[in-house]
């Protein structure tokens, strides 16, 4: 398909009295020619001004299609030549060995458990929740808390009975109703109500997730570095971990051979913590590989809204066709950690089985707040706080990158700062970034060690993760002040 091809497939099939946006119908066209094939690997596009003036839309529409196109690993740029699209063809894929990852036994509390041992041994909860630079806090203060208590009233004034109660199988309906449709919208979820299981947030989601589809011992691949309270979970679940790299193109498991894991768990479209982005080859590989050795994927779908500069990358469910992927999310990042509402979207084939293991399991309840957030997302008001803080946590990452241009030019570099709550700042390998992060904590400033976050030593992996959204803008200059004191005492 040619430059003068393409633009009549596009002009063709754009419906401009519809009721999508055009820069989604774009999107859309745009990604299913390549993945159908209709563009061929390595065809060259026409520029955005001149797509844009074919076509007669705004050119800033088709520069942020091309970004998210190139972000996802669809396309990509060649300098001084011009947008391609990029090569999908799937790699070879070996299998995984599975073996039980070996567990330290702490002997600091006489009579827990094996399993107790293998949770608290990764514990790494902070005592400090809140300011600079807490990664993965939203602002709290920035909730709409008006809008919540004229709701919150509105339930309260006539209640239900009912809603007093332990919960449905699989959560309050409205809930369900509200939530399929918000992530149909905003994730590119492929769902129904019926999918949608209410939960406390992402530890309950896994917990519930392993219970029903694995067994002490089944191999399960976790990115390599990951969230540590997954891993902790899972350990002390007795599940055989394998630490699978990561590189810039997400999950990277095509070095490894031997059996197949039971279920690979990944953050595809902002890796968690190093912030990129899975590759659309790398997706599509993955999905592959699990349909044809009978593996589930779960998807967590961390920090997925908050992206600075394009759109928020759309989820890997929605690219699965087989029922592979099990998307779990929570409103910990978007509205305020201590609502302790989540969420799982279960394939069809196991909807049923889910429903009715969350209120087996953990007698759910909370219904008035569910019904709370189910007129919260109905009326509009999450989409609208998600935006308006997208705006608010990237003037407050731009602030805290100038604080560090300011203080270390470019000795120190700064990654995943694209997206999410936090960015990490690169340390030397000579300098212990955990204890930094004692040393900060001990000066007020609170900040985490990237080395924790890794289940295997390696070079390269020494940094701090700075969170910015919950630091008011006045504070980050100071704040960072103390921390690059701290930086220059240990070498930096």
């Amino acid at each position: 398909m040619g430059t003068i091809a393409l633009s009549d497939w596009l002009h063709e099939r754009l419906d401009r009295d519809g009721g999508q946006p055009l820069y989604r119908q774009l999107h859309h066209l745009l990604l299913t020619a390549v993945l159908e094939g209709q563009l061929a690997a390595g065809s060259k596009l026409p520029s955005s001004r001149l797509l844009a003036s074919e076509l007669g839309v705004a050119r800033n529409t088709v520069i942020e299609v091309y970004e998210n196109l190139r972000a996802q690993g669809c396309l990509e740029g060649r300098h001084g030549s011009g947008t391609f699209v990029a090569d999908l063809s799937v790699d070879h894929m070996v299998d995984l060995p599975r073996g039980v990852e070996e567990v330290a036994v702490n002997d600091a509390a006489p009579g827990l458990s094996r399993r107790g041992r293998a949770l608290l041994e990764g514990a790494g909860v902070s005592p400090r929740q809140w300011g600079a630079f807490m990664p993965g806090v939203p602002d709290v203060t920035e909730f709409p808390a008006r809008v919540w208590s004229r709701l919150h009233n509105r339930h309260w004034r006539r209640v239900v009975p009912e809603r007093l109660s332990y919960a449905p199988e699989g959560g309050l309906p409205a809930l369900r109703v509200a939530l399929a449709e918000h992530l149909r919208a905003a994730r590119s979820v492929r769902c129904e109500p019926e999918q949608i299981i209410i939960t406390t947030g992402i530890h309950q989601s896994i917990d519930l997730t392993t219970r029903l589809l694995a067994d002490p011992g089944d191999g399960v691949w976790l990115e390599e570095p990951c969230y540590w309270g997954l891993r902790s979970t899972l350990k002390s679940l007795g599940m055989a971990l394998l630490p699978v790299p990561v590189d810039a193109e997400g999950l990277n498991w095509a070095a490894l051979g031997g059996e197949a894991p039971r279920f690979v768990i990944a953050t595809p479209s902002h890796q968690y913590p190093l912030g990129m982005v899975m590759s659309l080859a790398r997706r599509q590989a993955l999905l592959e590989y699990c349909r044809v050795n009978g593996s589930w994927i779960i998807e967590d779908d961390y920090d997925s809204e908050f992206r600075y500069g394009t759109r928020p990358i759309a989820s890997l469910q929605g690219l699965d066709r087989h029922g592979l992927v099990i998307y779990v999310g929570s409103f910990s990042k978007t509205l305020f950690p201590g609502l302790r509402l989540g969420y799982i979207v279960a394939p069809p084939s196991l909807a049923v089985a889910f429903a009715k293991g969350v209120a087996e399991l953990y007698r759910e309840g909370q219904l008035q707040q569910q019904a709370i957030l189910a007129d919260f997302i109905a009326e509009g008001h999450l989409s609208a706080h998600i935006r308006r803080m997208r705006g608010l946590y990237g003037r407050r990452r731009q602030l805290l990158l100038e604080a560090i241009h300011t203080e270390f030019g470019e000795r120190l570099e700064v990654t995943g700062d694209n997206a999410g709550l936090h960015l990490i700042l690169r340390l030397p390998d000579a300098v212990d970034d955990a204890a930094v992060a004692r040393a900060a904590m001990a000066a007020g400033v609170a900040t985490r060690p990237l080395s924790r976050y890794f289940a295997q030593a390696m070079p390269g992996q020494r940094g701090l993760l700075l969170g910015y959204a919950c630091v008011p803008e006045g504070a980050i200059g100071p704040a960072f002040g103390v921390l690059a004191g701290i930086l220059r005492e240990a070498g930096c």
